[in-house]
Parts: structure tokens; C-alpha cells; sequence
């Protein structure tokens, strides 16, 4: 049987006084036991690191306000949020990368529109939404993992 620590999720030896990892005094609460499993679970008892990463989730599936205020919706929902949140480093880190996406898709949306003239700007849309969907959710999948975002083709508005 493998413990665990009910803070940060990493592995702790059995009578283990304090996390190897964060430090947390284990004599105070007993780690959390998780029979049969073998690989550290790092969500296991952390309210932080549950908080965290659900804002930055968050942050992510903001950008669905674009489907109500077309352009600037889906950079405002996640401005707001980055900007109340940004002092956690993982939420700065998807809340830069959300905005520089967002943003891009926009100025790509803008190109597609004009294109919309040489009849090929209509195609470009549907496979830009497509595509800005489908980001949009793999990104948000990835923050619930802890993992960096991903999005591909998104200019380096903020870094």
C-alpha cells in the first residue's frame, strides 16, 4: 500500500513526519492511503491545487463568450479572469496563452471576413471555428492535468 500526501499528492514512506515534497507535517493528519495504486496522485486531498487548476480551466472555457459577443468575447472573459487571478503561476501561464490564442483567432476571424470577398474567406471561417473549438477544449484538458496549454499558431501577444 502506497501513502500519499494529503497536501501536494506526492508519494510518503510509511511513518514518514513531513512530506518529502511541500514540507506539510504529516503526524497531524494521516497521508492519504490509496490501495493498489502505485503512481502519485496529485490532486489527493489538495483544495490549492484543485483550486488552481479549476481556474485555469476556467480561464480557458471562457473563451466561449465569444459565441455571444462575436471578437471580443473570447478575449474579455479570459482578460478578466487572468487579470484577477494572475498571481498564481499556472493561471498567468494559461491566462497568457489563452489571451494570445484568443487574440489570434480574432485577427484570423477579421482575415477570413475580408477573404469572404474571393469567395474562399467562407471555407477558411468554418475551419477556423473548427479548429478554435476544438483548442479551445484540448487547452482546458490540459490545465486539468497541470499541463501547458499547447495552442498551436497563436502569436506571442504576451509572454
Amino acid at each position: 500500500m502506497v501513502n500519499y500526501c494529503p497536501q501536494c499528492g506526492s508519494p510518503v514512506q510509511q511513518g514518514a513526519q513531513f512530506c518529502s515534497k511541500c514540507g506539510r507535517d504529516l503526524a497531524s493528519s494521516a497521508p492519504t492511503a490509496l490501495p493498489g495504486q502505485t503512481a502519485p496522485n496529485p490532486i489527493a486531498g489538495s483544495l490549492a491545487v484543485t483550486g488552481d487548476r479549476t481556474w485555469a480551466i476556467l480561464i480557458h472555457l471562457s473563451a466561449f463568450a465569444g459565441l455571444l459577443i462575436p471578437l471580443i468575447g473570447n478575449v474579455i472573459a479570459p482578460l478578466i479572469i487572468w487579470l484577477v487571478k494572475r498571481d498564481d503561476p499556472l493561471i498567468d501561464l494559461h491566462g497568457k496563452e489563452a489571451l494570445n490564442f484568443n487574440i489570434s483567432v480574432a485577427i484570423y476571424s477579421v482575415i477570413c471576413f475580408i477573404l469572404i470577398f474571393v469567395l474562399i474567406g467562407i471555407l477558411l471561417g468554418i475551419a477556423l471555428f473548427a479548429f478554435w473549438l476544438t483548442m479551445v477544449i484540448v487547452a482546458a484538458v490540459r490545465a486539468g492535468n497541470g499541463q501547458k496549454p499547447g495552442y498551436v499558431l497563436a502569436i506571442p501577444f504576451f509572454r
